[in-house]
């Protein structure tokens, strides 16, 4: 046998080039991923967190184990992400409480919500609807801003607490509006609703599953929806937007993030699944019963949309006097 010289070297180099490991996109996922909820069992981002989590499993015959770390408005669990090693094996879901409101409402967070994190998709989108107690006169928002405008004050909205959706949906209509309304928080949606339902507060900035049902029995009247269009589920309730507040639209939303750093390859193979995940006929149904509009932007588009979100919510924040330290 010949000793190998330098060409022969250099060829055996290039022929083991070749036969090189495949990229980490064509081996992921290799074990059971992480999944964060950072909010409790039962709520909006844990039942979404799960249906998406066992659709992922079935499909890649991985574990996709959802992690509840819920606190401090949902910042703690997406602080733990952010901190995680960038490999495609922790996920957790994000929405506008904690990427687009906290960065205005906390003087510290544990993450920042542009640089710690690489967005993959935005799943779902829920506007909120304004509802009053029956005997209120207001029919509407129009009638409600005249109301406030002639009567200050008289006027007072629940929330389920300073800086919640709730509360900033509410203050964007005063301040676009130019009106005085008092602003009455809650701990929690429950006692707001049960006070709203007594008449011992006006209106209310709700999400739709929990207002729905009172509103379809008589016991709550609908002003008006916060999302840029009538929803079809809903076609006679106006959008806040048509009755008296051009460009008005606050909607709800939560988007599937990893964190900073994560290979290109992974974010890509997570985005196509979990877009798949969302168009089968029993996810759509699951997420839009209840008002919901699924999205699957690409993780370019959630991102654009993130950045967009963050200066709003801040103005709004800003705008309320909220803070929470």
């Amino acid at each position: 046998m010949k000793p190998l010289n330098a060409a022969h070297v250099v060829l055996l180099v290039a022929a083991l080039a070749t036969g090189s490991p495949p990229a980490a996109g064509q081996t992921y996922p290799a074990k059971p991923i992480r999944w964060i909820v950072p909010f409790p069992p039962g709520g909006g981002t844990d039942l979404i967190s799960r249906a998406l989590a066992q659709k992922l499993a079935e499909a890649w015959g991985q574990q996709v184990v959802a992690d509840n770390r819920p606190g401090s408005g949902g910042t703690l669990g997406l602080g733990i992400a952010a901190k995680a090693p960038g490999d495609g094996y922790t996920v957790v879901l994000g929405q506008l409480a904690n990427m687009a409101i906290a960065p205005g409402l906390y003087r510290k967070l544990p993450y920042d919500p542009l640089r710690d994190f690489a967005p993959v998709t935005q799943v779902i989108a829920t506007p909120l609807i304004l509802v009053s107690h029956p005997s209120f006169p207001a029919k509407n928002v129009k009638e409600l801003v005249a109301l406030a405008r002639a009567k200050p004050d008289l006027v007072t909205f629940g929330s389920p607490g300073n800086g919640t959706t709730g509360h900033l949906a509410a203050e964007m209509i005063k301040t676009a509006a130019k009106v005085r309304m008092l602003h009455v928080p809650y701990k929690g949606a429950s006692p707001a609703l049960t006070d709203l339902l007594g008449g011992q507060i006006t209106i209310y900035v709700s999400s739709i599953p929990p207002a729905l049902p009172l509103i379809k029995a008589g016991r709550l009247k609908a002003l008006g929806i916060t999302s840029a269009k009538r929803l079809p589920g809903m076609p006679e309730v106006p959008t806040i937007a048509e009755s008296g507040i051009p460009g008005y639209e606050v909607t709800n939303w939560y988007g599937v993030l990893v964190p900073a750093g994560t290979p290109r390859e992974i974010v890509a193979r997570l985005h196509a699944e979990l877009v798949r995940i969302m168009q089968l006929p029993d996810v759509r149904e699951r997420f839009t019963s209840e008002g919901g509009d699924v999205v699957g932007n690409t993780p370019e588009q959630f991102s654009e949309f993130i950045k967009r979100e963050i200066p709003k919510w801040t103005r709004a924040v800003r705008d309320s006097g909220a803070r929470v330290d």
